[in-house]
């Protein structure tokens, strides 16, 4: 039950350090439509930081609460490249990212209107497709935690109760 318990709060203060700052980073909490404007493909773009080659890159704008705005996949997309709305999976092989990336394009052009992630400030021209971050992933974050933390205090206090009533039956 100890054992548990210390398990609990080692994840509590993982996830506090790692899990809860990107949740409260994540500025875009406003379900909003986006109206697709133009899509582009960017050729030949070098990502920031990683040792790969060139890779396709997809470049999307819409309109979403009444203004012009990028769309960005997710949170780490704009972190990685914020030239690039979607950066494909697997950048190795160039036919296969661009391949990758002819498909996204053709998504966005079936639907024209989907539901995207806007900022409530008022100056952010960034919305996001689908959020990382949200308090779904939160909460799907800190539920093994909580069950373990139940759990171990549950166990000790049935041991607690044991010790008790066997002093008792022993009077």
């Amino acid at each position: 039950g100890v054992a548990m318990v210390v398990c609990a709060v080692i994840a509590y203060y993982i996830l506090g350090t790692t899990v809860l700052p990107l949740y409260k980073k994540s500025v875009w909490t406003q379900k909003s439509t986006c109206h697709l404007i133009e899509t582009s493909i960017r050729e030949q773009e070098e990502l920031e930081g990683k040792k790969v080659p060139q890779y396709p890159c997809l470049w999307v704008n819409v309109s979403a609460v009444g203004r012009w705005a990028v769309l960005y996949h997710t949170e780490d997309t704009r972190d990685q490249n914020q030239q690039c709305s979607y950066i494909p999976g697997s950048l190795e092989n160039y036919q296969a990212a661009r391949a990758d990336v002819e498909k996204v394009r053709a998504t966005f052009h079936e639907k024209q209107i989907f539901y995207c992630f806007s900022a409530t400030r008022e100056n952010e021209t960034t919305v996001l497709y689908q959020r990382l971050y949200g308090p779904r992933t939160l909460l799907f974050s800190l539920f093994w935690p909580t069950f373990l933390l139940t759990g171990g205090l549950l166990i000790i206090a049935m041991v607690k109760i044991n010790q008790s009533l066997s002093i008792l039956a022993a009077q």
